[in-house]
């Protein structure tokens, strides 16, 4: 495995200032500004830079719009940290344009989930950066009240997390200690092949998906089983899928395509496109304990410091 030297951004005080990013598709502006309000009750200002409400199709402006957009909420040292607008798409057509020297450089808590899968993927492997797969700006007002005290919780307790599943499914019993990645199953299966496809041995692989139906979610695990991703893994856990095939179905699929592995799978974790989507770091260890239905980690998202460190 291919070691990865990990930054940590500072936690959130009140009054901090959160940037926003549109690094994806545009986004409807009542939905915007209801979640804007509901950062701004958490105790956080906001700041929304130019051009945030560009469109160009079914993008949130051009390529190089929206890196910059990245790369100037980055450098800005009033921002302590960035939340994305939308997903959508779009984020993949900037992973070759960002400046990961720069994201390295000036450490900040990045948030977001679906389309933004990419990004916290990339940012991971390429700037080592702890980012978090947790709800967006226009998601905020449809979310339930568990989700947004997780939000704040891995924002800025600068403590450890645990997270419960209510009712958990174990697809395959057992324990094991691994590194978080978590996001959306199809941006993770077209980042394979690519410079920015996740590491996978010794880690913790969280996925969830939306509109999928189930032939769908078998071929890209298939593909991803095919192409030796799943070798060294040290756990599997299955989120939301929201408007997706039949959960006993989906689960069958999974149990078929991790047959062949000695790994703790189980289901039914709040994480990605449903009423409750709990909040997850991506690039610090935890432990799954099916018996328990827990993935408990074993350090902080953020730190204490003004600054980000290397860990």
């Amino acid at each position: 495995m291919k070691t990865i030297n990990i930054i940590k951004a500072a936690k959130l005080l009140p009054g901090d200032c959160i940037g926003i990013a549109a690094p994806s598709s545009p986004f409807k502006k009542d939905d915007f500004f209801q979640g804007i309000s509901i950062l701004e009750e958490m105790g956080y200002s906001v700041m929304i830079p130019d051009g945030l409400f560009k469109k160009k199709g079914y993008l949130a402006g051009s390529d190089l719009h929206r890196a910059e957009q990245l790369h100037g909420l980055f450098a800005d040292n009033s921002v302590k940290a960035i939340i994305c607008a939308r997903g959508g798409f779009g984020a993949a057509r900037i992973l070759s344009l960002l400046d990961y020297d720069l994201i390295r450089n000036n450490p900040k808590l990045f948030i977001g989930f679906s389309d933004i899968t990419a990004l916290l993927y990339s940012f991971y492997k390429k700037s080592g950066l702890v980012t978090l797969h947790g709800p967006v700006v226009t998601s905020l007002k449809y979310i339930d009240k568990k989700s947004l005290e997780s939000l704040s919780l891995a924002v800025s307790s600068g403590s450890s997390i645990e997270i419960q599943a209510d009712n958990p499914v174990v697809i395959s019993h057992g324990r094991s200690l691994g590194i978080v990645i978590c996001g959306n199953l199809s941006v993770l299966c077209h980042l394979m092949g690519t410079p920015f496809q996740p590491e996978f041995d010794n880690h913790i692989l969280i996925i969830e998906d939306i509109g999928e139906p189930s032939y769908k979610i078998d071929r890209m695990l298939t593909q991803m089983k095919l192409a030796g991703c799943f070798k060294g893994l040290s756990g599997l856990v299955l989120g939301s899928f929201k408007d997706s095939g039949r959960l006993h179905e989906i689960y069958k699929i999974v149990k078929n395509i991790f047959n062949d592995y000695s790994i703790p799978v189980i289901a039914g974790f709040d994480v990605g496109h449903g009423d409750c989507n709990l909040s997850v770091p991506i690039g610090i260890k935890a432990a799954i304990d099916t018996e328990k239905g827990i993935l408990a980690f074993h350090e902080p998202a953020v730190i204490n410091k003004k600054k980000g460190i290397k860990v």
